[in-house]
């Protein structure tokens, strides 16, 4: 466990310090991003996923983060006003607070705490769960939360989706889920989809920004309080009223107990819903995460 936490740390630590160097060009996290996307989470997608092992247990995992982001619209929109929140601030903490950081965060975590068999239900959770929730609950509402602007259209929600290599990824692996990958190509998936841990957690220091937390502290508590306590509470007491295994509910309270999605904040800056906000929520999140899932895993 402490080797494990320690790598996490260590990589998000490098990052912060790299941006703080300035030898590093301010470009760094968005080409680093690319070829996670790109290359690093499609291999890893790919290598596990041909693998998997279906189990009715798996339809809750990947069911989960769409009750946490429903969740999400309900809660922030009900407290929001109450608390005098802006439209832009209370949709800031819907698309953080109601989407989990499950593929930077979640798929290393998950591979290092629950093992490959683990991974398999996070990547569940994180390709049929919160990537296509991002691609169209959380995107549509971005769009009307958005002063002006009108509801993407189906049939680009649709583009959004099929495009995304991930996702053409996890495709791939289902069609060819009958014929067993040659060994070397096999490997090959497992040395790229190995870069994933070092190279998102890296990105995410790098991107780190916890300025102005004192001014933004109650609607930053309410933010995380939702994502961090009262969204993993939601998913563990679903998740022992199913007759799930172990494995697939430790997987799955993992990925919903995770820190705000970093694309969900800059979902919310592309549409100018509150980006400082947005941006606390994943910069201060993140390495709270860390104490949080811990305490969440001690109870499954």
């Amino acid at each position: 466990m402490i080797a494990v936490i320690s790598l996490l740390g260590v990589c998000l630590v490098l990052g912060v310090l790299a941006r703080r160097s300035g030898r590093f060009p301010p470009q760094t996290a968005v080409v680093l991003n690319s070829f996670v996307l790109a290359v690093a989470l499609p291999a890893l997608v790919m290598h596990v996923v041909h693998k998997l092992e279906f189990r009715p247990g798996l339809v809750a995992a990947a069911v989960s983060p769409w009750v946490v982001f429903l969740g999400a619209v309900g809660f922030f929109r009900w407290l929001g006003p109450r608390l005098r929140l802006g439209r832009a601030s209370t949709a800031a903490l819907v698309l953080t607070g109601g989407l989990s950081n499950t593929a930077f965060v979640g798929l290393p975590m998950a591979e290092a705490l629950l093992g490959r068999e683990g991974l398999a239900v996070a990547v569940v959770v994180d390709q049929l769960g919160s990537f296509l929730v991002l691609a169209t609950l959380a995107t549509m509402f971005a769009a009307r939360a958005s002063a002006g602007e009108e509801t993407l259209s189906a049939s680009a929600l649709m583009r959004k989706v099929v495009v995304f290599p991930p996702f053409v990824a996890l495709i791939i692996a289902l069609v060819l889920r009958p014929w067993a990958f040659p060994d070397w190509l096999d490997a090959l998936l497992e040395r790229l989809g190995s870069t994933l841990t070092p190279l998102t957690l890296f990105s995410v220091g790098f991107q780190l920004q916890l300025q102005g937390i004192r001014s933004r502290a109650g609607a930053l508590a309410l933010g995380l309080g939702y994502k961090l306590v009262l969204a993993p509470a939601l998913v563990w007491l679903g998740l022992w009223a199913l007759p799930v295994v172990p494995i697939v509910r430790q997987a799955t309270l993992l990925q919903n107990a995770m820190a705000p999605m970093v694309s969900g904040a800059i979902l919310a800056a592309e549409h100018e819903l509150d980006p400082e906000l947005s941006a606390l929520m994943v910069g201060f999140g993140i390495p709270l995460s860390f104490l949080t899932v811990f305490l969440w895993m001690r109870w499954v």
